[in-house]
Order: C-alpha cells, then structure tokens, then sequence
C-alpha cells in the first residue's frame, strides 16, 4: 500500500502544465528537483523549478517527498519566502562556523619603537623619542602592549621615576628568539643600510644590557638606576 503524500506546496501560477508527454516517474521528479536546489546558490521558486523540468512534471509534489527524504539530516529542504533551498540543519550551524585570524600590519612607527625597545631595553619613552627624533604616541605603545609585544620594566630611579619598556616573551617566541641577545648586531644592520651610523644619546643603554633575564638578575650596575 503506498502512502499518500501530504499536501504539495503551491505558489501562484506553479500547478503542473498540461502535456501531451507522459511526466517522468515522481522518483526521477524528485531527484531533478534535488540536482536543481543543490546546484542554486539562490532559493528556486516552484514555478522556475517547473520551467527547468520536463514538461508534465509537479515540482511542487516532488518537493513533498524531498522534504521527507531529507528530515533528520545534515542538510535539509526548507522554505525561504517563496522559494526553496537545500540548507545545513540549524542545530548544525555551528560546525560552519569558522575563526580566523586577522593580520594587522604594524605602522612604521611602532616598527621603529618596537626595534629600539628591543635592541636597547630597558628604555623609557623619553630615550625613545630622543632616539627616533620624533614624539612617540601612545596609540603606537598601546598597540605593542595589546599586542603582547612589549612590557613594562622596572621605573628608573631617576627624578619622575619614569617607566621602561622591555620585549616580552611572546615577542621572543614570534621571532624565534631564544632572548634578545639572539637579534642581528647593529653593526651588521649599519652596515645593511638599515640604521644610521649615528652615536647614541647620552643615557641610553647599549644593545644587549637589556636582556629580560639578565636586567634583574646579572646586571648589578643597573641596580641604583632600577625600582624593583
């Protein structure tokens, strides 16, 4: 005994045409229907589901045994305004779902803060501007914050005990740095091109004195300039 199908979906002007043809079996009808939602990025209305199909054919019965085919699915025939799709289950959604990382390029200002804290840490933010001859924003140090790129050091025993800035271990790790100390020399970015050939400014600390681990723990002669 073969069930009875539910009532079609009708849309206006979406009955079947009248043909001298004999229709396809439902089952084919079925499967034209199927082959059409699945190749539409777009929803298909019945009446354009027709106009593609054999001549005789209901889009809209077929729809019925389609939908019913695909109940408990990963993918389901559904109804979007008057039109029809081949969508994922809506308790599945989440499997599409996909996160990505955005890249954000780094202005040439916190290029250029970014290589002074790291080749001449621990530096304060007034040693940096000395440096690159600019004020420094603090947009461009909250960034390399936010980013984990760069921290506060120790305050310096000096009148306004101004904070310094270190790299972090994040930073470290991104370069594949075992620690600072592992970062080109100056000499051989001067004598790539990429840094001036000019002295530092009073003040300043050498390349290398600021290594994370050695600042507190092998540098004594930091010791009266530090707040621990």
């Amino acid at each position: 005994m073969t069930d009875t199908p539910p009532e079609a979906p009708q849309d206006e002007d979406d009955s079947p045409r009248e043909s001298l043809f004999e229709a396809p079996p439902m089952a084919e009808q079925e499967r034209m229907v199927e082959a059409i939602l699945f190749a539409s990025a777009d929803p298909v209305s019945v009446k354009e589901l027709n106009d593609r199909m054999p001549h005789g054919c209901d889009a809209a019965e077929a729809l019925v045994y389609l939908r019913k085919r695909y109940e408990g699915r990963g993918v389901q025939v559904v109804k979007v305004g008057d039109a029809w799709a081949i969508r994922t289950a809506a308790d599945l959604g989440f499997l599409m779902q996909r996160e990505t990382v955005e890249t954000r390029k780094l202005s040439r200002a916190a290029i250029e803060t970014l290589a002074i804290i790291s080749y001449h840490q621990p530096v304060t933010r007034a040693e940096i501007e000395e440096i690159r001859g600019v004020s420094v924003s603090r947009g461009t140090v909250d960034q390399l914050l936010e980013m984990e790129w760069i921290r506060f050091g120790r305050r310096r025993m000096t009148p306004g005990r101004p904070v310094t800035f270190v790299v972090t271990q994040t930073f470290l790790d991104h370069f594949g740095l075992e620690s600072a100390r592992d970062l080109p020399g100056l000499a051989d970015l001067r004598a790539a091109g990429l840094l001036e050939s000019r002295p530092l400014p009073s003040g300043v600390p050498s390349p290398g004195e600021g290594d994370p681990d050695a600042d507190e723990e092998t540098e004594e002669g930091q010791s009266e300039l530090f707040e621990d």
